[in-house]
């Protein structure tokens, strides 16, 4: 807000921002304010105590109806690609950033109110959020933190005690539900968008003074900005998308709506919507309704996706640079290269295997492919699969196919045919010859795969059983599986329930297989 020019305004009306990077904004109150959840790991980032985030004071402030001395509320313009289309403006439409903390350990922190009302950026919508989408955000940010996962944070979840009307599935039923707002935490919102808003819009200016303030506040050790370091940042950019995809394909999450405004430029997951985590291994499964036809955003395509994208954004950067646009395409080349050895590294590290040889013409690649393809072949819970195959001894000697597969039943959507069974020990046979050769004991094995292959993950059904109760008022459940996610690699007494595969019932139920953005 120092930095970059702003749109004063200050009405929320919709309407097209020009010239400006945000727009001041103040949240709408609400009725009744009750604060259901409160993260205590995130309120430590800010230095604060769940104590202090639940007093009265801070209630109001997390539910909008406050703003603190020094809080400079506004939301951001940006634009974006969606479903691969130029969309034009979008910005912040129900979300307004309180302002920046900068904590006692000199990190900056963006605090972002989620369902706060209208901005200038709300088209036709009311600004707000309903419960069931801001329990999926704050769970799952949460979640995906504990896991490894590059994300945002999620502060606390307020009860606005008034409803909004959403039409769940876009199936011409609209209904009111109980309203929520979600306190969202990180380093910063800027996602991709924010610069192509500015190039397609010829506002040169405005772009580099953006791209500039980005690389002083977020990427200071590149250097100063110039046509240089603008090919560094954007490297950087394509290095860490890189690394957060392979995040989200080692453990199994779909992202739903991986549009270029929902990219951040940090490489940070970013706006949980339709999202989803693989149940029966699925590369074509998308979780979101609206991609239903085209599985843009499917699971296996999500590497590609967010190639694309990257595009994208050195295509709005090429004012920056001028003539030397090689700059740009240098840097992109840091993205294919850079998930090429995650990769490798993720499917050794989910094997237990030091290494993996996946050359041109790598032995362990048709061990890999088949793998994935007996995955594919029959329902296969992934997570579960991955966990229980540290189970399988290296040294199987002559025992049966039955007891050499026993480890993995859990893993199983119904009951495989004798000749899938027949070719999974078959595999598993291969694979203990594999780890035999790597020199791995089996206790050193398992410990390095319970590592990276958790017990426990953010099942939608899970959510939205804890989503239920909610919206009834009870944060129990949201509270409970908070507690479980916090360790999903360890082994916790008493919580197996939470680490079943997906019952019958919650095969086609809304909010557990297909969601909408409106999740």
């Amino acid at each position: 807000m120092r930095e970059l020019p702003g749109d004063l305004d200050g009405a929320p009306r919709p309407r097209q921002v020009r010239g400006a990077a945000w727009s001041k904004v103040l949240p709408t109150p609400v009725a009744k304010p009750r604060l259901m959840v409160a993260v205590p790991e995130v309120a430590a980032l800010l230095d604060l105590t769940t104590t202090e985030l639940e007093s009265p004071e801070m209630v109001e402030v997390l539910a909008g109806n406050r703003v603190l001395p020094g809080m400079q509320p506004y939301a951001a313009c940006y634009g974006g690609h969606q479903f691969g289309h130029w969309a034009g403006q979008l910005g912040d439409g129900r979300a307004i950033t309180l302002g920046e903390v900068i904590n006692t350990r000199g990190e900056r922190w963006e605090m972002q109110l989620k369902g706060a009302g209208r901005t200038p950026y709300s088209r036709t919508a009311d600004g707000r959020a309903v419960m069931r989408s801001s329990v999926r955000e704050l769970v799952c940010s949460e979640a995906m933190f504990h896991l490894g996962v590059p994300t945002t944070r999620a502060l606390s979840l307020v009860a606005t005690g008034e409803d909004v009307v959403r039409d769940v599935m876009y199936s011409g039923d609209p209904r009111p539900e109980p309203g929520a707002i979600v306190c969202r935490v990180a380093p910063s919102f800027l996602r991709f968008g924010n610069f192509e808003i500015f190039a397609s819009r010829d506002e040169i200016d405005l772009l580099r003074a953006l791209a500039d303030h980005t690389i002083r506040a977020h990427f200071a050790h590149l250097g100063a900005p110039s046509r240089e370091t603008y090919g560094a940042w954007l490297a950087e950019v394509c290095r860490r998308t890189a690394e957060m995809v392979m995040h989200w394909m080692r453990v199994g999450f779909v992202h739903g709506v991986m549009n270029t405004d929902n990219m951040s430029i940090l490489g940070l997951t970013i706006d949980y919507g339709p999202y989803g985590w693989l149940e029966g291994y699925d590369p074509s499964w998308t979780p979101n309704t609206t991609d239903a036809g085209g599985r843009r955003y499917r699971y296996g395509h999500q590497p590609n996706v967010a190639w694309w994208n990257l595009q994208r954004l050195a295509r709005a950067l090429v004012p920056l640079v001028g003539d030397d646009v090689a700059i740009l395409e240098r840097a992109l080349m840091t993205y294919g290269e850079t998930l090429e050895a995650r990769e490798a590294e993720m499917i050794a590290k989910k094997l237990g295997l030091r290494a993996l040889d996946v050359g041109p013409a790598g032995d362990d690649v048709p061990m890999v492919q088949e793998l994935y393809e007996l995955l594919e072949a029959f329902e296969t819970d992934m997570t579960i699969f991955f966990r229980r195959l540290a189970d399988v001894p290296s040294d199987p000697g002559d025992v049966t196919d039955a007891a050499l597969i026993a480890p993995l039943e859990d893993a199983f959507y119904g009951e495989p045919p004798e000749d899938h069974r027949h070719r999974v020990a078959t595999w598993l046979r291969r694979y203990a010859e594999r780890v035999r050769a790597d020199g791995t004991n089996d206790v050193e094995r398992r410990a390095k795969m319970n590592a990276v292959n958790p017990k426990y993950v953010c099942r939608n059904y899970l959510a939205q059983l804890a989503i239920d109760d909610a919206e009834k008022g009870d944060p129990g459940k949201v509270l409970a599986l908070l507690d479980v996610l916090r360790r999903p690699y360890d082994d916790q007494p008493g919580k197996d329930e939470y680490a079943m595969k997906r019952p019958e019932w919650a095969r086609h139920r809304v909010g557990c297989s297909m969601l909408s953005c409106s999740s």
